[in-house]
C-alpha cells in the first residue's frame, strides 16, 4: 500500500509514529512496557555503578595515567614509556617475579591437591564428626591475615618459637626459619597453605555434593574401584570448580603481601620479596608513584594473562 492509498487518518497516524492497526500496537505496547520495567532497575543499579565508578573505574584510569609521569621536587613531569622501559632494567622486578613464579609453582598446585583430598575426604558418608572437621579446616581462612602471620612469626622464631621447640624434642637442630633464603620461603609457602587451604575445600567440597549420586552408583555396577571413580568421575566433574579455585589462587599468589610482609618483609636477601610488596615500598617509602603504578600495570597484564592460559588450559575439550 502506498502513501497515497492511505486514507488522510491512517496518514496523519503515520506521521506521529502512531501504529495504523492492531497488529503494529501491539508489539510496540510490549517494548514500552519493556522499557517501562527496566527503569526501576536502573535506578536500583546506579549506587553500585557510582561506588563501581569512584572506587574502582576512577582509581584503575588515574593509576594508568600516573604511569606516564616522573615525579620530582614534587612536580610530575610526562615521561611516557620510560617507566615502563624501567621495568625491563630493574633487576628487583625480576627477582620479585622470580619469588612469585616459585610461589606459584610449589604453593598452588600443593594447596589444590590438599583442598581436592581433604573434600574428598570429608565428603565420605562414613566418616563421623565430618561437620566438625569440615569446621576445623575452614578456621583459618576466618583468621585475619596479620594475625594468623604474626602467629607464624612467633612460631618459627629461630631462638624459642615452638617449631624449633619441637624439632629439638626428636633431636633436631634449630632451624632458622625467617632468616635463611630457602627456609623463608618453605614457612611462606607453609605459611599460606595453612591459611587457604580450607578455603578451596569448602569451594570444591560444594562441587562434589553437585556431582549427581547416580554417575556413582553406575560406575560401581561397572565395576570401577574408588580410584577409578576419582579419576573418571570426581576430577571431570569438578573440572570448573578447579578452574575458578586455581585461577583465583593464581591472582592471590601474585598479589602476595600481607604474609611476607610481616614474616619476612620481602628478606632475607630479597627472598621473598613479591611484585605487590615490591609496589608498595616504591610507592609508599620511595614515594615515587609513577614507578608503582607502572609495576601496578605489569602485574595486571601478567594476572591477566597467566588467567587466560589456564582457563584455555583446564577447558573441557571438544
Amino acid at each position: 500500500m502506498t502513501a497515497t492509498s492511505l486514507e488522510p487518518g491512517q496518514r496523519q497516524a503515520q506521521r506521529r509514529g502512531i501504529p495504523s492497526n492492531r497488529s503494529d500496537a501491539a508489539p510496540r505496547r510490549s517494548r514500552t512496557l519493556a522499557r517501562r520495567l527496566q527503569r526501576p532497575g536502573a535506578w536500583f543499579a546506579l549506587p553500585a555503578a557510582g561506588l563501581l565508578a569512584i572506587f574502582f573505574a576512577y582509581p584503575l584510569v588515574t593509576s594508568l595515567w600516573q604511569s606516564f609521569f616522573a615525579t620530582s621536587g614534587g612536580v610530575s613531569t610526562w615521561v611516557g614509556l620510560d617507566q615502563y622501559a624501567r621495568l625491563l632494567e630493574d633487576p628487583l622486578i625480576a627477582k620479585s617475579l622470580a619469588n612469585a613464579g616459585i610461589i606459584l609453582v610449589v604453593q598452588v598446585p600443593l594447596m589444590i591437591a590438599l583442598a581436592v583430598g581433604l573434600a574428598y575426604l570429608l565428603n565420605q558418608s562414613w566418616l563421623r564428626f565430618r561437620s566438625g572437621f569440615r569446621l576445623l579446616t575452614f578456621l583459618p581462612a576466618v583468621t585475619t591475615l596479620v594475625a594468623y602471620a604474626v602467629v607464624f612469626r612467633v612460631m618459627l622464631a629461630t631462638d624459642g618459637g615452638a617449631v624449633n621447640q619441637m624439632l629439638g624434642l626428636v633431636g633436631v637442630a634449630p632451624v632458622d626459619w625467617l632468616h635463611n633464603e630457602w627456609w623463608a620461603r618453605v614457612a611462606l609457602i607453609a605459611a599460606i597453605t595453612w591459611r587457604w587451604t580450607g578455603y578451596n575445600m569448602v569451594i570444591i567440597l560444594a562441587g562434589l555434593q553437585s556431582i549427581p549420586g547416580e554417575l556413582y552408583e553406575a560406575a560401581r555396577i561397572d565395576g570401577a574401584g574408588r580410584w577409578q571413580i576419582f579419576t573418571r568421575i570426581v576430577i571431570p566433574q569438578l573440572r570448573p570448580v578447579l578452574i575458578f579455585t586455581t585461577v583465583t589462587s593464581t591472582i592471590g599468589a601474585l598479589q602476595l603481601f600481607d604474609e611476607n610482609w610481616i614474616l619476612t618483609e620481602g628478606g632475607p636477601s630479597d627472598a621473598t620479596l613479591t611484585p605487590v610488596l615490591y609496589l608498595y615500598k616504591v610507592g609508599f617509602r620511595q614515594f615515587d608513584f609513577g614507578y608503582a603504578s607502572a609495576i601496578a600495570w605489569l602485574l595486571v597484564t601478567i594476572t591477566a594473562v597467566i588467567a587466560v592460559v589456564q582457563f584455555r588450559l583446564m577447558r573441557e575439550k571438544p
